[in-house]
């Protein structure tokens, strides 16, 4: 399929036809998915699509709307998300955008062998909130900040049978590399999150080995597509196993200012 065609797919399924649980979801006029959650929820737009004469009243009826819930919130904007500008004015209310992530698409029928051959690496799938320990263990290593949240979100998806499914890697016993994968009811896209490897142990396939249960368990559950929403480290490894590039998408951001006193 033409990275055109799976873009476009990916933009119906993924972005206008996907449903979160727990979230509540609402097509709105003037093309806005929107997605809230009751506190301490995330709340976000996904989708959006634009007329360049109409979009700063439907941007700041949005801003409005999700500033009155006083709960952190994310508009989610693709390069090819129209008005061009979309992430300009957005910049201009206040929103401020996190590092791009380049969204990648694996066509599953043509998953390498890298990706299919047998896991050999000390991998195990976690399927309880107890060890997800392992997870933050790992995540808080790399990344240096806390990641508390996980037990919470994670530990709720695991609740939900067949949605997500975790993975670690272990290094002599410890966990040394961690990733998971979601399962939506679309049956043609799988998205795969929270890729993380401690830099002691990497350079030796251990992300590729998480990359790959994922990826066969994608295969044998019958989906499409893998999909992933890569950090240019990331990006790099997957991009060697046939990973293509479908756009860049920015998360840009707004946080309720902290009550005085």
């Amino acid at each position: 399929m033409e990275t055109s065609e799976i873009l476009s797919l990916y933009d119906r399924l993924m972005r206008v036809e996907v449903n979160y649980p727990d979230n509540t979801k609402e097509l709105l006029p003037n093309g806005i998915v929107r997605f809230t959650k009751p506190a301490p929820g995330n709340n976000f737009i996904l989708y959006s699509q634009l007329q360049p004469e109409t979009a700063d009243a439907v941007i700041d009826e949005q801003i409005a709307y999700l500033q009155g819930l006083n709960q952190p919130f994310e508009w989610k904007v693709f390069d090819h998300d129209q008005p061009p500008d979309l992430l300009q004015r957005l910049m201009m209310r206040g929103l401020e955008p996190e590092d791009p992530d380049a969204i990648l698409a694996l066509e599953l029928a043509d998953a390498p062998v890298s990706l299919t051959a047998p896991v050999t690496a000390d991998v195990r799938r976690l399927t309880t909130r107890e060890q997800l320990v392992d997870v933050v263990t790992v995540l808080e290593q790399v990344w240096k900040r806390e990641f508390d949240w996980i037990y919470d979100r994670l530990g709720q998806n695991l609740e939900i049978p067949g949605y997500i499914s975790i993975y670690a890697a272990y290094d002599k016993g410890l966990p040394a590399s961690v990733g998971w994968i979601y399962f939506h009811d679309n049956h043609v896209f799988t998205d795969l999150w929270g890729g993380s490897t401690l830099p002691g142990t990497r350079g030796h396939g251990i992300y590729t080995a998480v990359l790959a249960i994922r990826v066969q368990e994608a295969i044998q559950r019958g989906y499409q597509f893998v999909t992933i929403d890569a950090s240019p480290m990331s990006r790099k490894i997957v991009e060697t196993h046939g990973f293509r590039l479908l756009d860049y998408a920015h998360a840009c951001v707004w946080e309720p200012k902290p009550a005085a006193g």
